[in-house]
């Protein structure tokens, strides 16, 4: 019983330093994983595995680590639904990179975005030129939303990877 206590005790703390971890390298880096990041995210996987699991490489140790890690996250997200102060501690919130044509150098520094990333954004989103952008925001999921100034045309937030939608009001 000693030996799974130890695996729930260093499940949660891998669990908690990888929540943490993540709030400082930034929401940027959710949502646009390049081939380093994935290398990343599987090196750390298995940098953590013994770390929670210790000695015990059986299936059960394996089991318990991984219901922790479930449970905790269920847990955790309960939690901050329900309490306000704490999403907004660990959880980011919407930036703005262009407003009515004018781009935020300074924001687009802070979040490292870079201009390649921006022009891709605004191509996803149907659009050519900073002017003609009225508002772009990266959003606390990691994804860039654009509102077009283009008129009878609005743009939807939408995550990566999915075709971008134009609605044409006549």
């Amino acid at each position: 019983m000693l030996g799974i206590l130890d695996i729930v005790f260093r499940s949660l703390a891998v669990y908690l330093f990888m929540i943490i971890a993540i709030r400082l390298t930034g929401k940027k880096e959710l949502s646009q994983l390049n081939t380093t990041d994935v290398v990343l995210i599987l090196l750390i996987s298995n940098a953590v595995q013994n770390a929670m699991v210790g000695p015990d490489t059986s299936l059960i140790g394996g089991l318990v680590a991984a219901s922790v890690l479930f449970l905790f996250n269920v847990l955790l997200k309960t939690f901050l639904f329900k309490n306000a102060k704490w999403r907004g501690i660990l959880n980011q919130k919407p930036e703005i990179l262009i407003h009515h044509g004018k781009l935020d150098f300074d924001m687009l520094s802070r979040l490292k975005i870079t201009n390649e990333e921006l022009q891709e954004a605004m191509r996803e989103h149907g659009i050519e030129r900073y002017r003609d952008v009225r508002l772009a925001m990266l959003e606390i999921d990691g994804n860039i939303s654009i509102i077009s100034n283009q008129d009878g045309m609005k743009q939807s937030v939408y995550k990566r990877k999915h075709p971008h939608k134009r609605l044409d009001i006549s």
